[in-house]
């Protein structure tokens, strides 16, 4: 399971939106690893941001 996989299933998880800090608790995952691939998904459009600085997965 890759970075992106990895932070979609834990915000699918815990069903509210989470922030980069929290995303990194729950996975696991170094933050900047985190930020790094946050900052993709939010370019392909998979991730959008409810709240501000809080991310959950786009409804596709």
């Amino acid at each position: 399971m890759d970075e992106k996989e990895m932070i979609l299933n834990a915000m699918k998880e815990t069903g509210e939106p989470l922030n980069a800090g929290k995303i990194a608790e729950l996975t696991g995952l170094d933050r900047k690893a985190v930020d790094k691939a946050m900052t993709a998904m939010k370019k392909e459009g998979s991730i959008v941001s409810p709240v501000r600085c809080k991310w959950e997965p786009a409804q596709q």
